[in-house]
């Protein structure tokens, strides 16, 4: 039995890829497209499909907006240019995304992760469950987990694992168990997310999680040294380092 997928994609360009690429699947028909977020709202619930690749930034409605419309409730592969996305808590297993521009590979492994979702949940409401991981971005409540890319794969790290976040151009390099993460999200975003007991801006380009600090040491009259467990040595700002200073009792 195939799988009917539908196409929510702005560009035509990338419209036209993503359907030649799937005409190669033999399990996926695709049964309607649309090219902005209203229309997609009425074709995914006239046609009701089990899968639909969903754009997230389109002109009237975003693809967050289009789930909150919709009424019927399939498997979600997002499709986006931008990684900051990923940040979001998705369900693994249950809804993927594809950052643009991809490949046949990396399609062909989003479309295995949700063969097995459609056959192992089909009762799951992914919509919903896709709509309330990307809501953690704009949410108030803080981050509990990550999903960074990792070899091809999408892993979760727990926000408590984080060691430290540093600054690295566009990106954020998110440091967890020995490992170097980048994620495309600006460390300002990141610092509004996470809980601030737990997390603190030490400086401009560096955030680190206290429950990993091994040590405070004086680096000069109004700068502190933050030694973290794994041996790393950052420098506070003087702002920052007053802000440590009074943690101290």
């Amino acid at each position: 039995m195939s799988t009917r997928a539908v196409i929510i994609e702005d560009e035509p360009i990338a419209r036209d890829q993503l359907r030649e690429l799937l005409g190669d699947v033999d399990w996926i028909e695709c049964v309607g497209e649309a090219s902005d977020g209203v229309t997609a709202v009425s074709v995914i619930d006239e046609v009701k499909p089990d899968l639909v690749f969903l754009d997230i930034e389109m002109p009237e409605l975003s693809g967050l907006d289009v789930l909150q419309r919709i009424q019927h409730d399939p498997a979600i592969v997002f499709t986006t240019a931008y990684d900051k996305f990923a940040v979001a808590a998705f369900e693994l297993e249950a809804i993927d995304y594809l950052l643009k521009p991809f490949g046949r590979d990396r399609l062909f492994a989003a479309l295995e992760r949700v063969r097995r979702a459609i056959r192992d949940d089909d009762d799951v409401a992914v919509a919903r469950r896709a709509h309330e991981a990307l809501n953690q971005l704009s949410g108030s409540e803080p981050l509990t987990r990550i999903f960074v890319r990792d070899r091809g794969r999408i892993v979760p790290i727990a926000v408590r694992d984080i060691e430290r976040l540093e600054a690295d151009d566009d990106y954020v390099a998110v440091h967890s168990r020995g490992r170097r993460y980048l994620v495309y999200l600006n460390l300002s975003e990141f610092e509004a997310r996470l809980d601030p007991t737990a997390f603190l801006r030490i400086h401009r380009s560096h955030i680190v999680n206290l429950d990993f600090v091994a040590s405070l040491a004086s680096f000069d009259a109004t700068r502190l040294q933050v030694e973290l467990r794994d041996g790393t040595k950052l420098l506070a700002s003087r702002t920052r380092s007053k802000e440590l200073k009074h943690l101290v009792v």
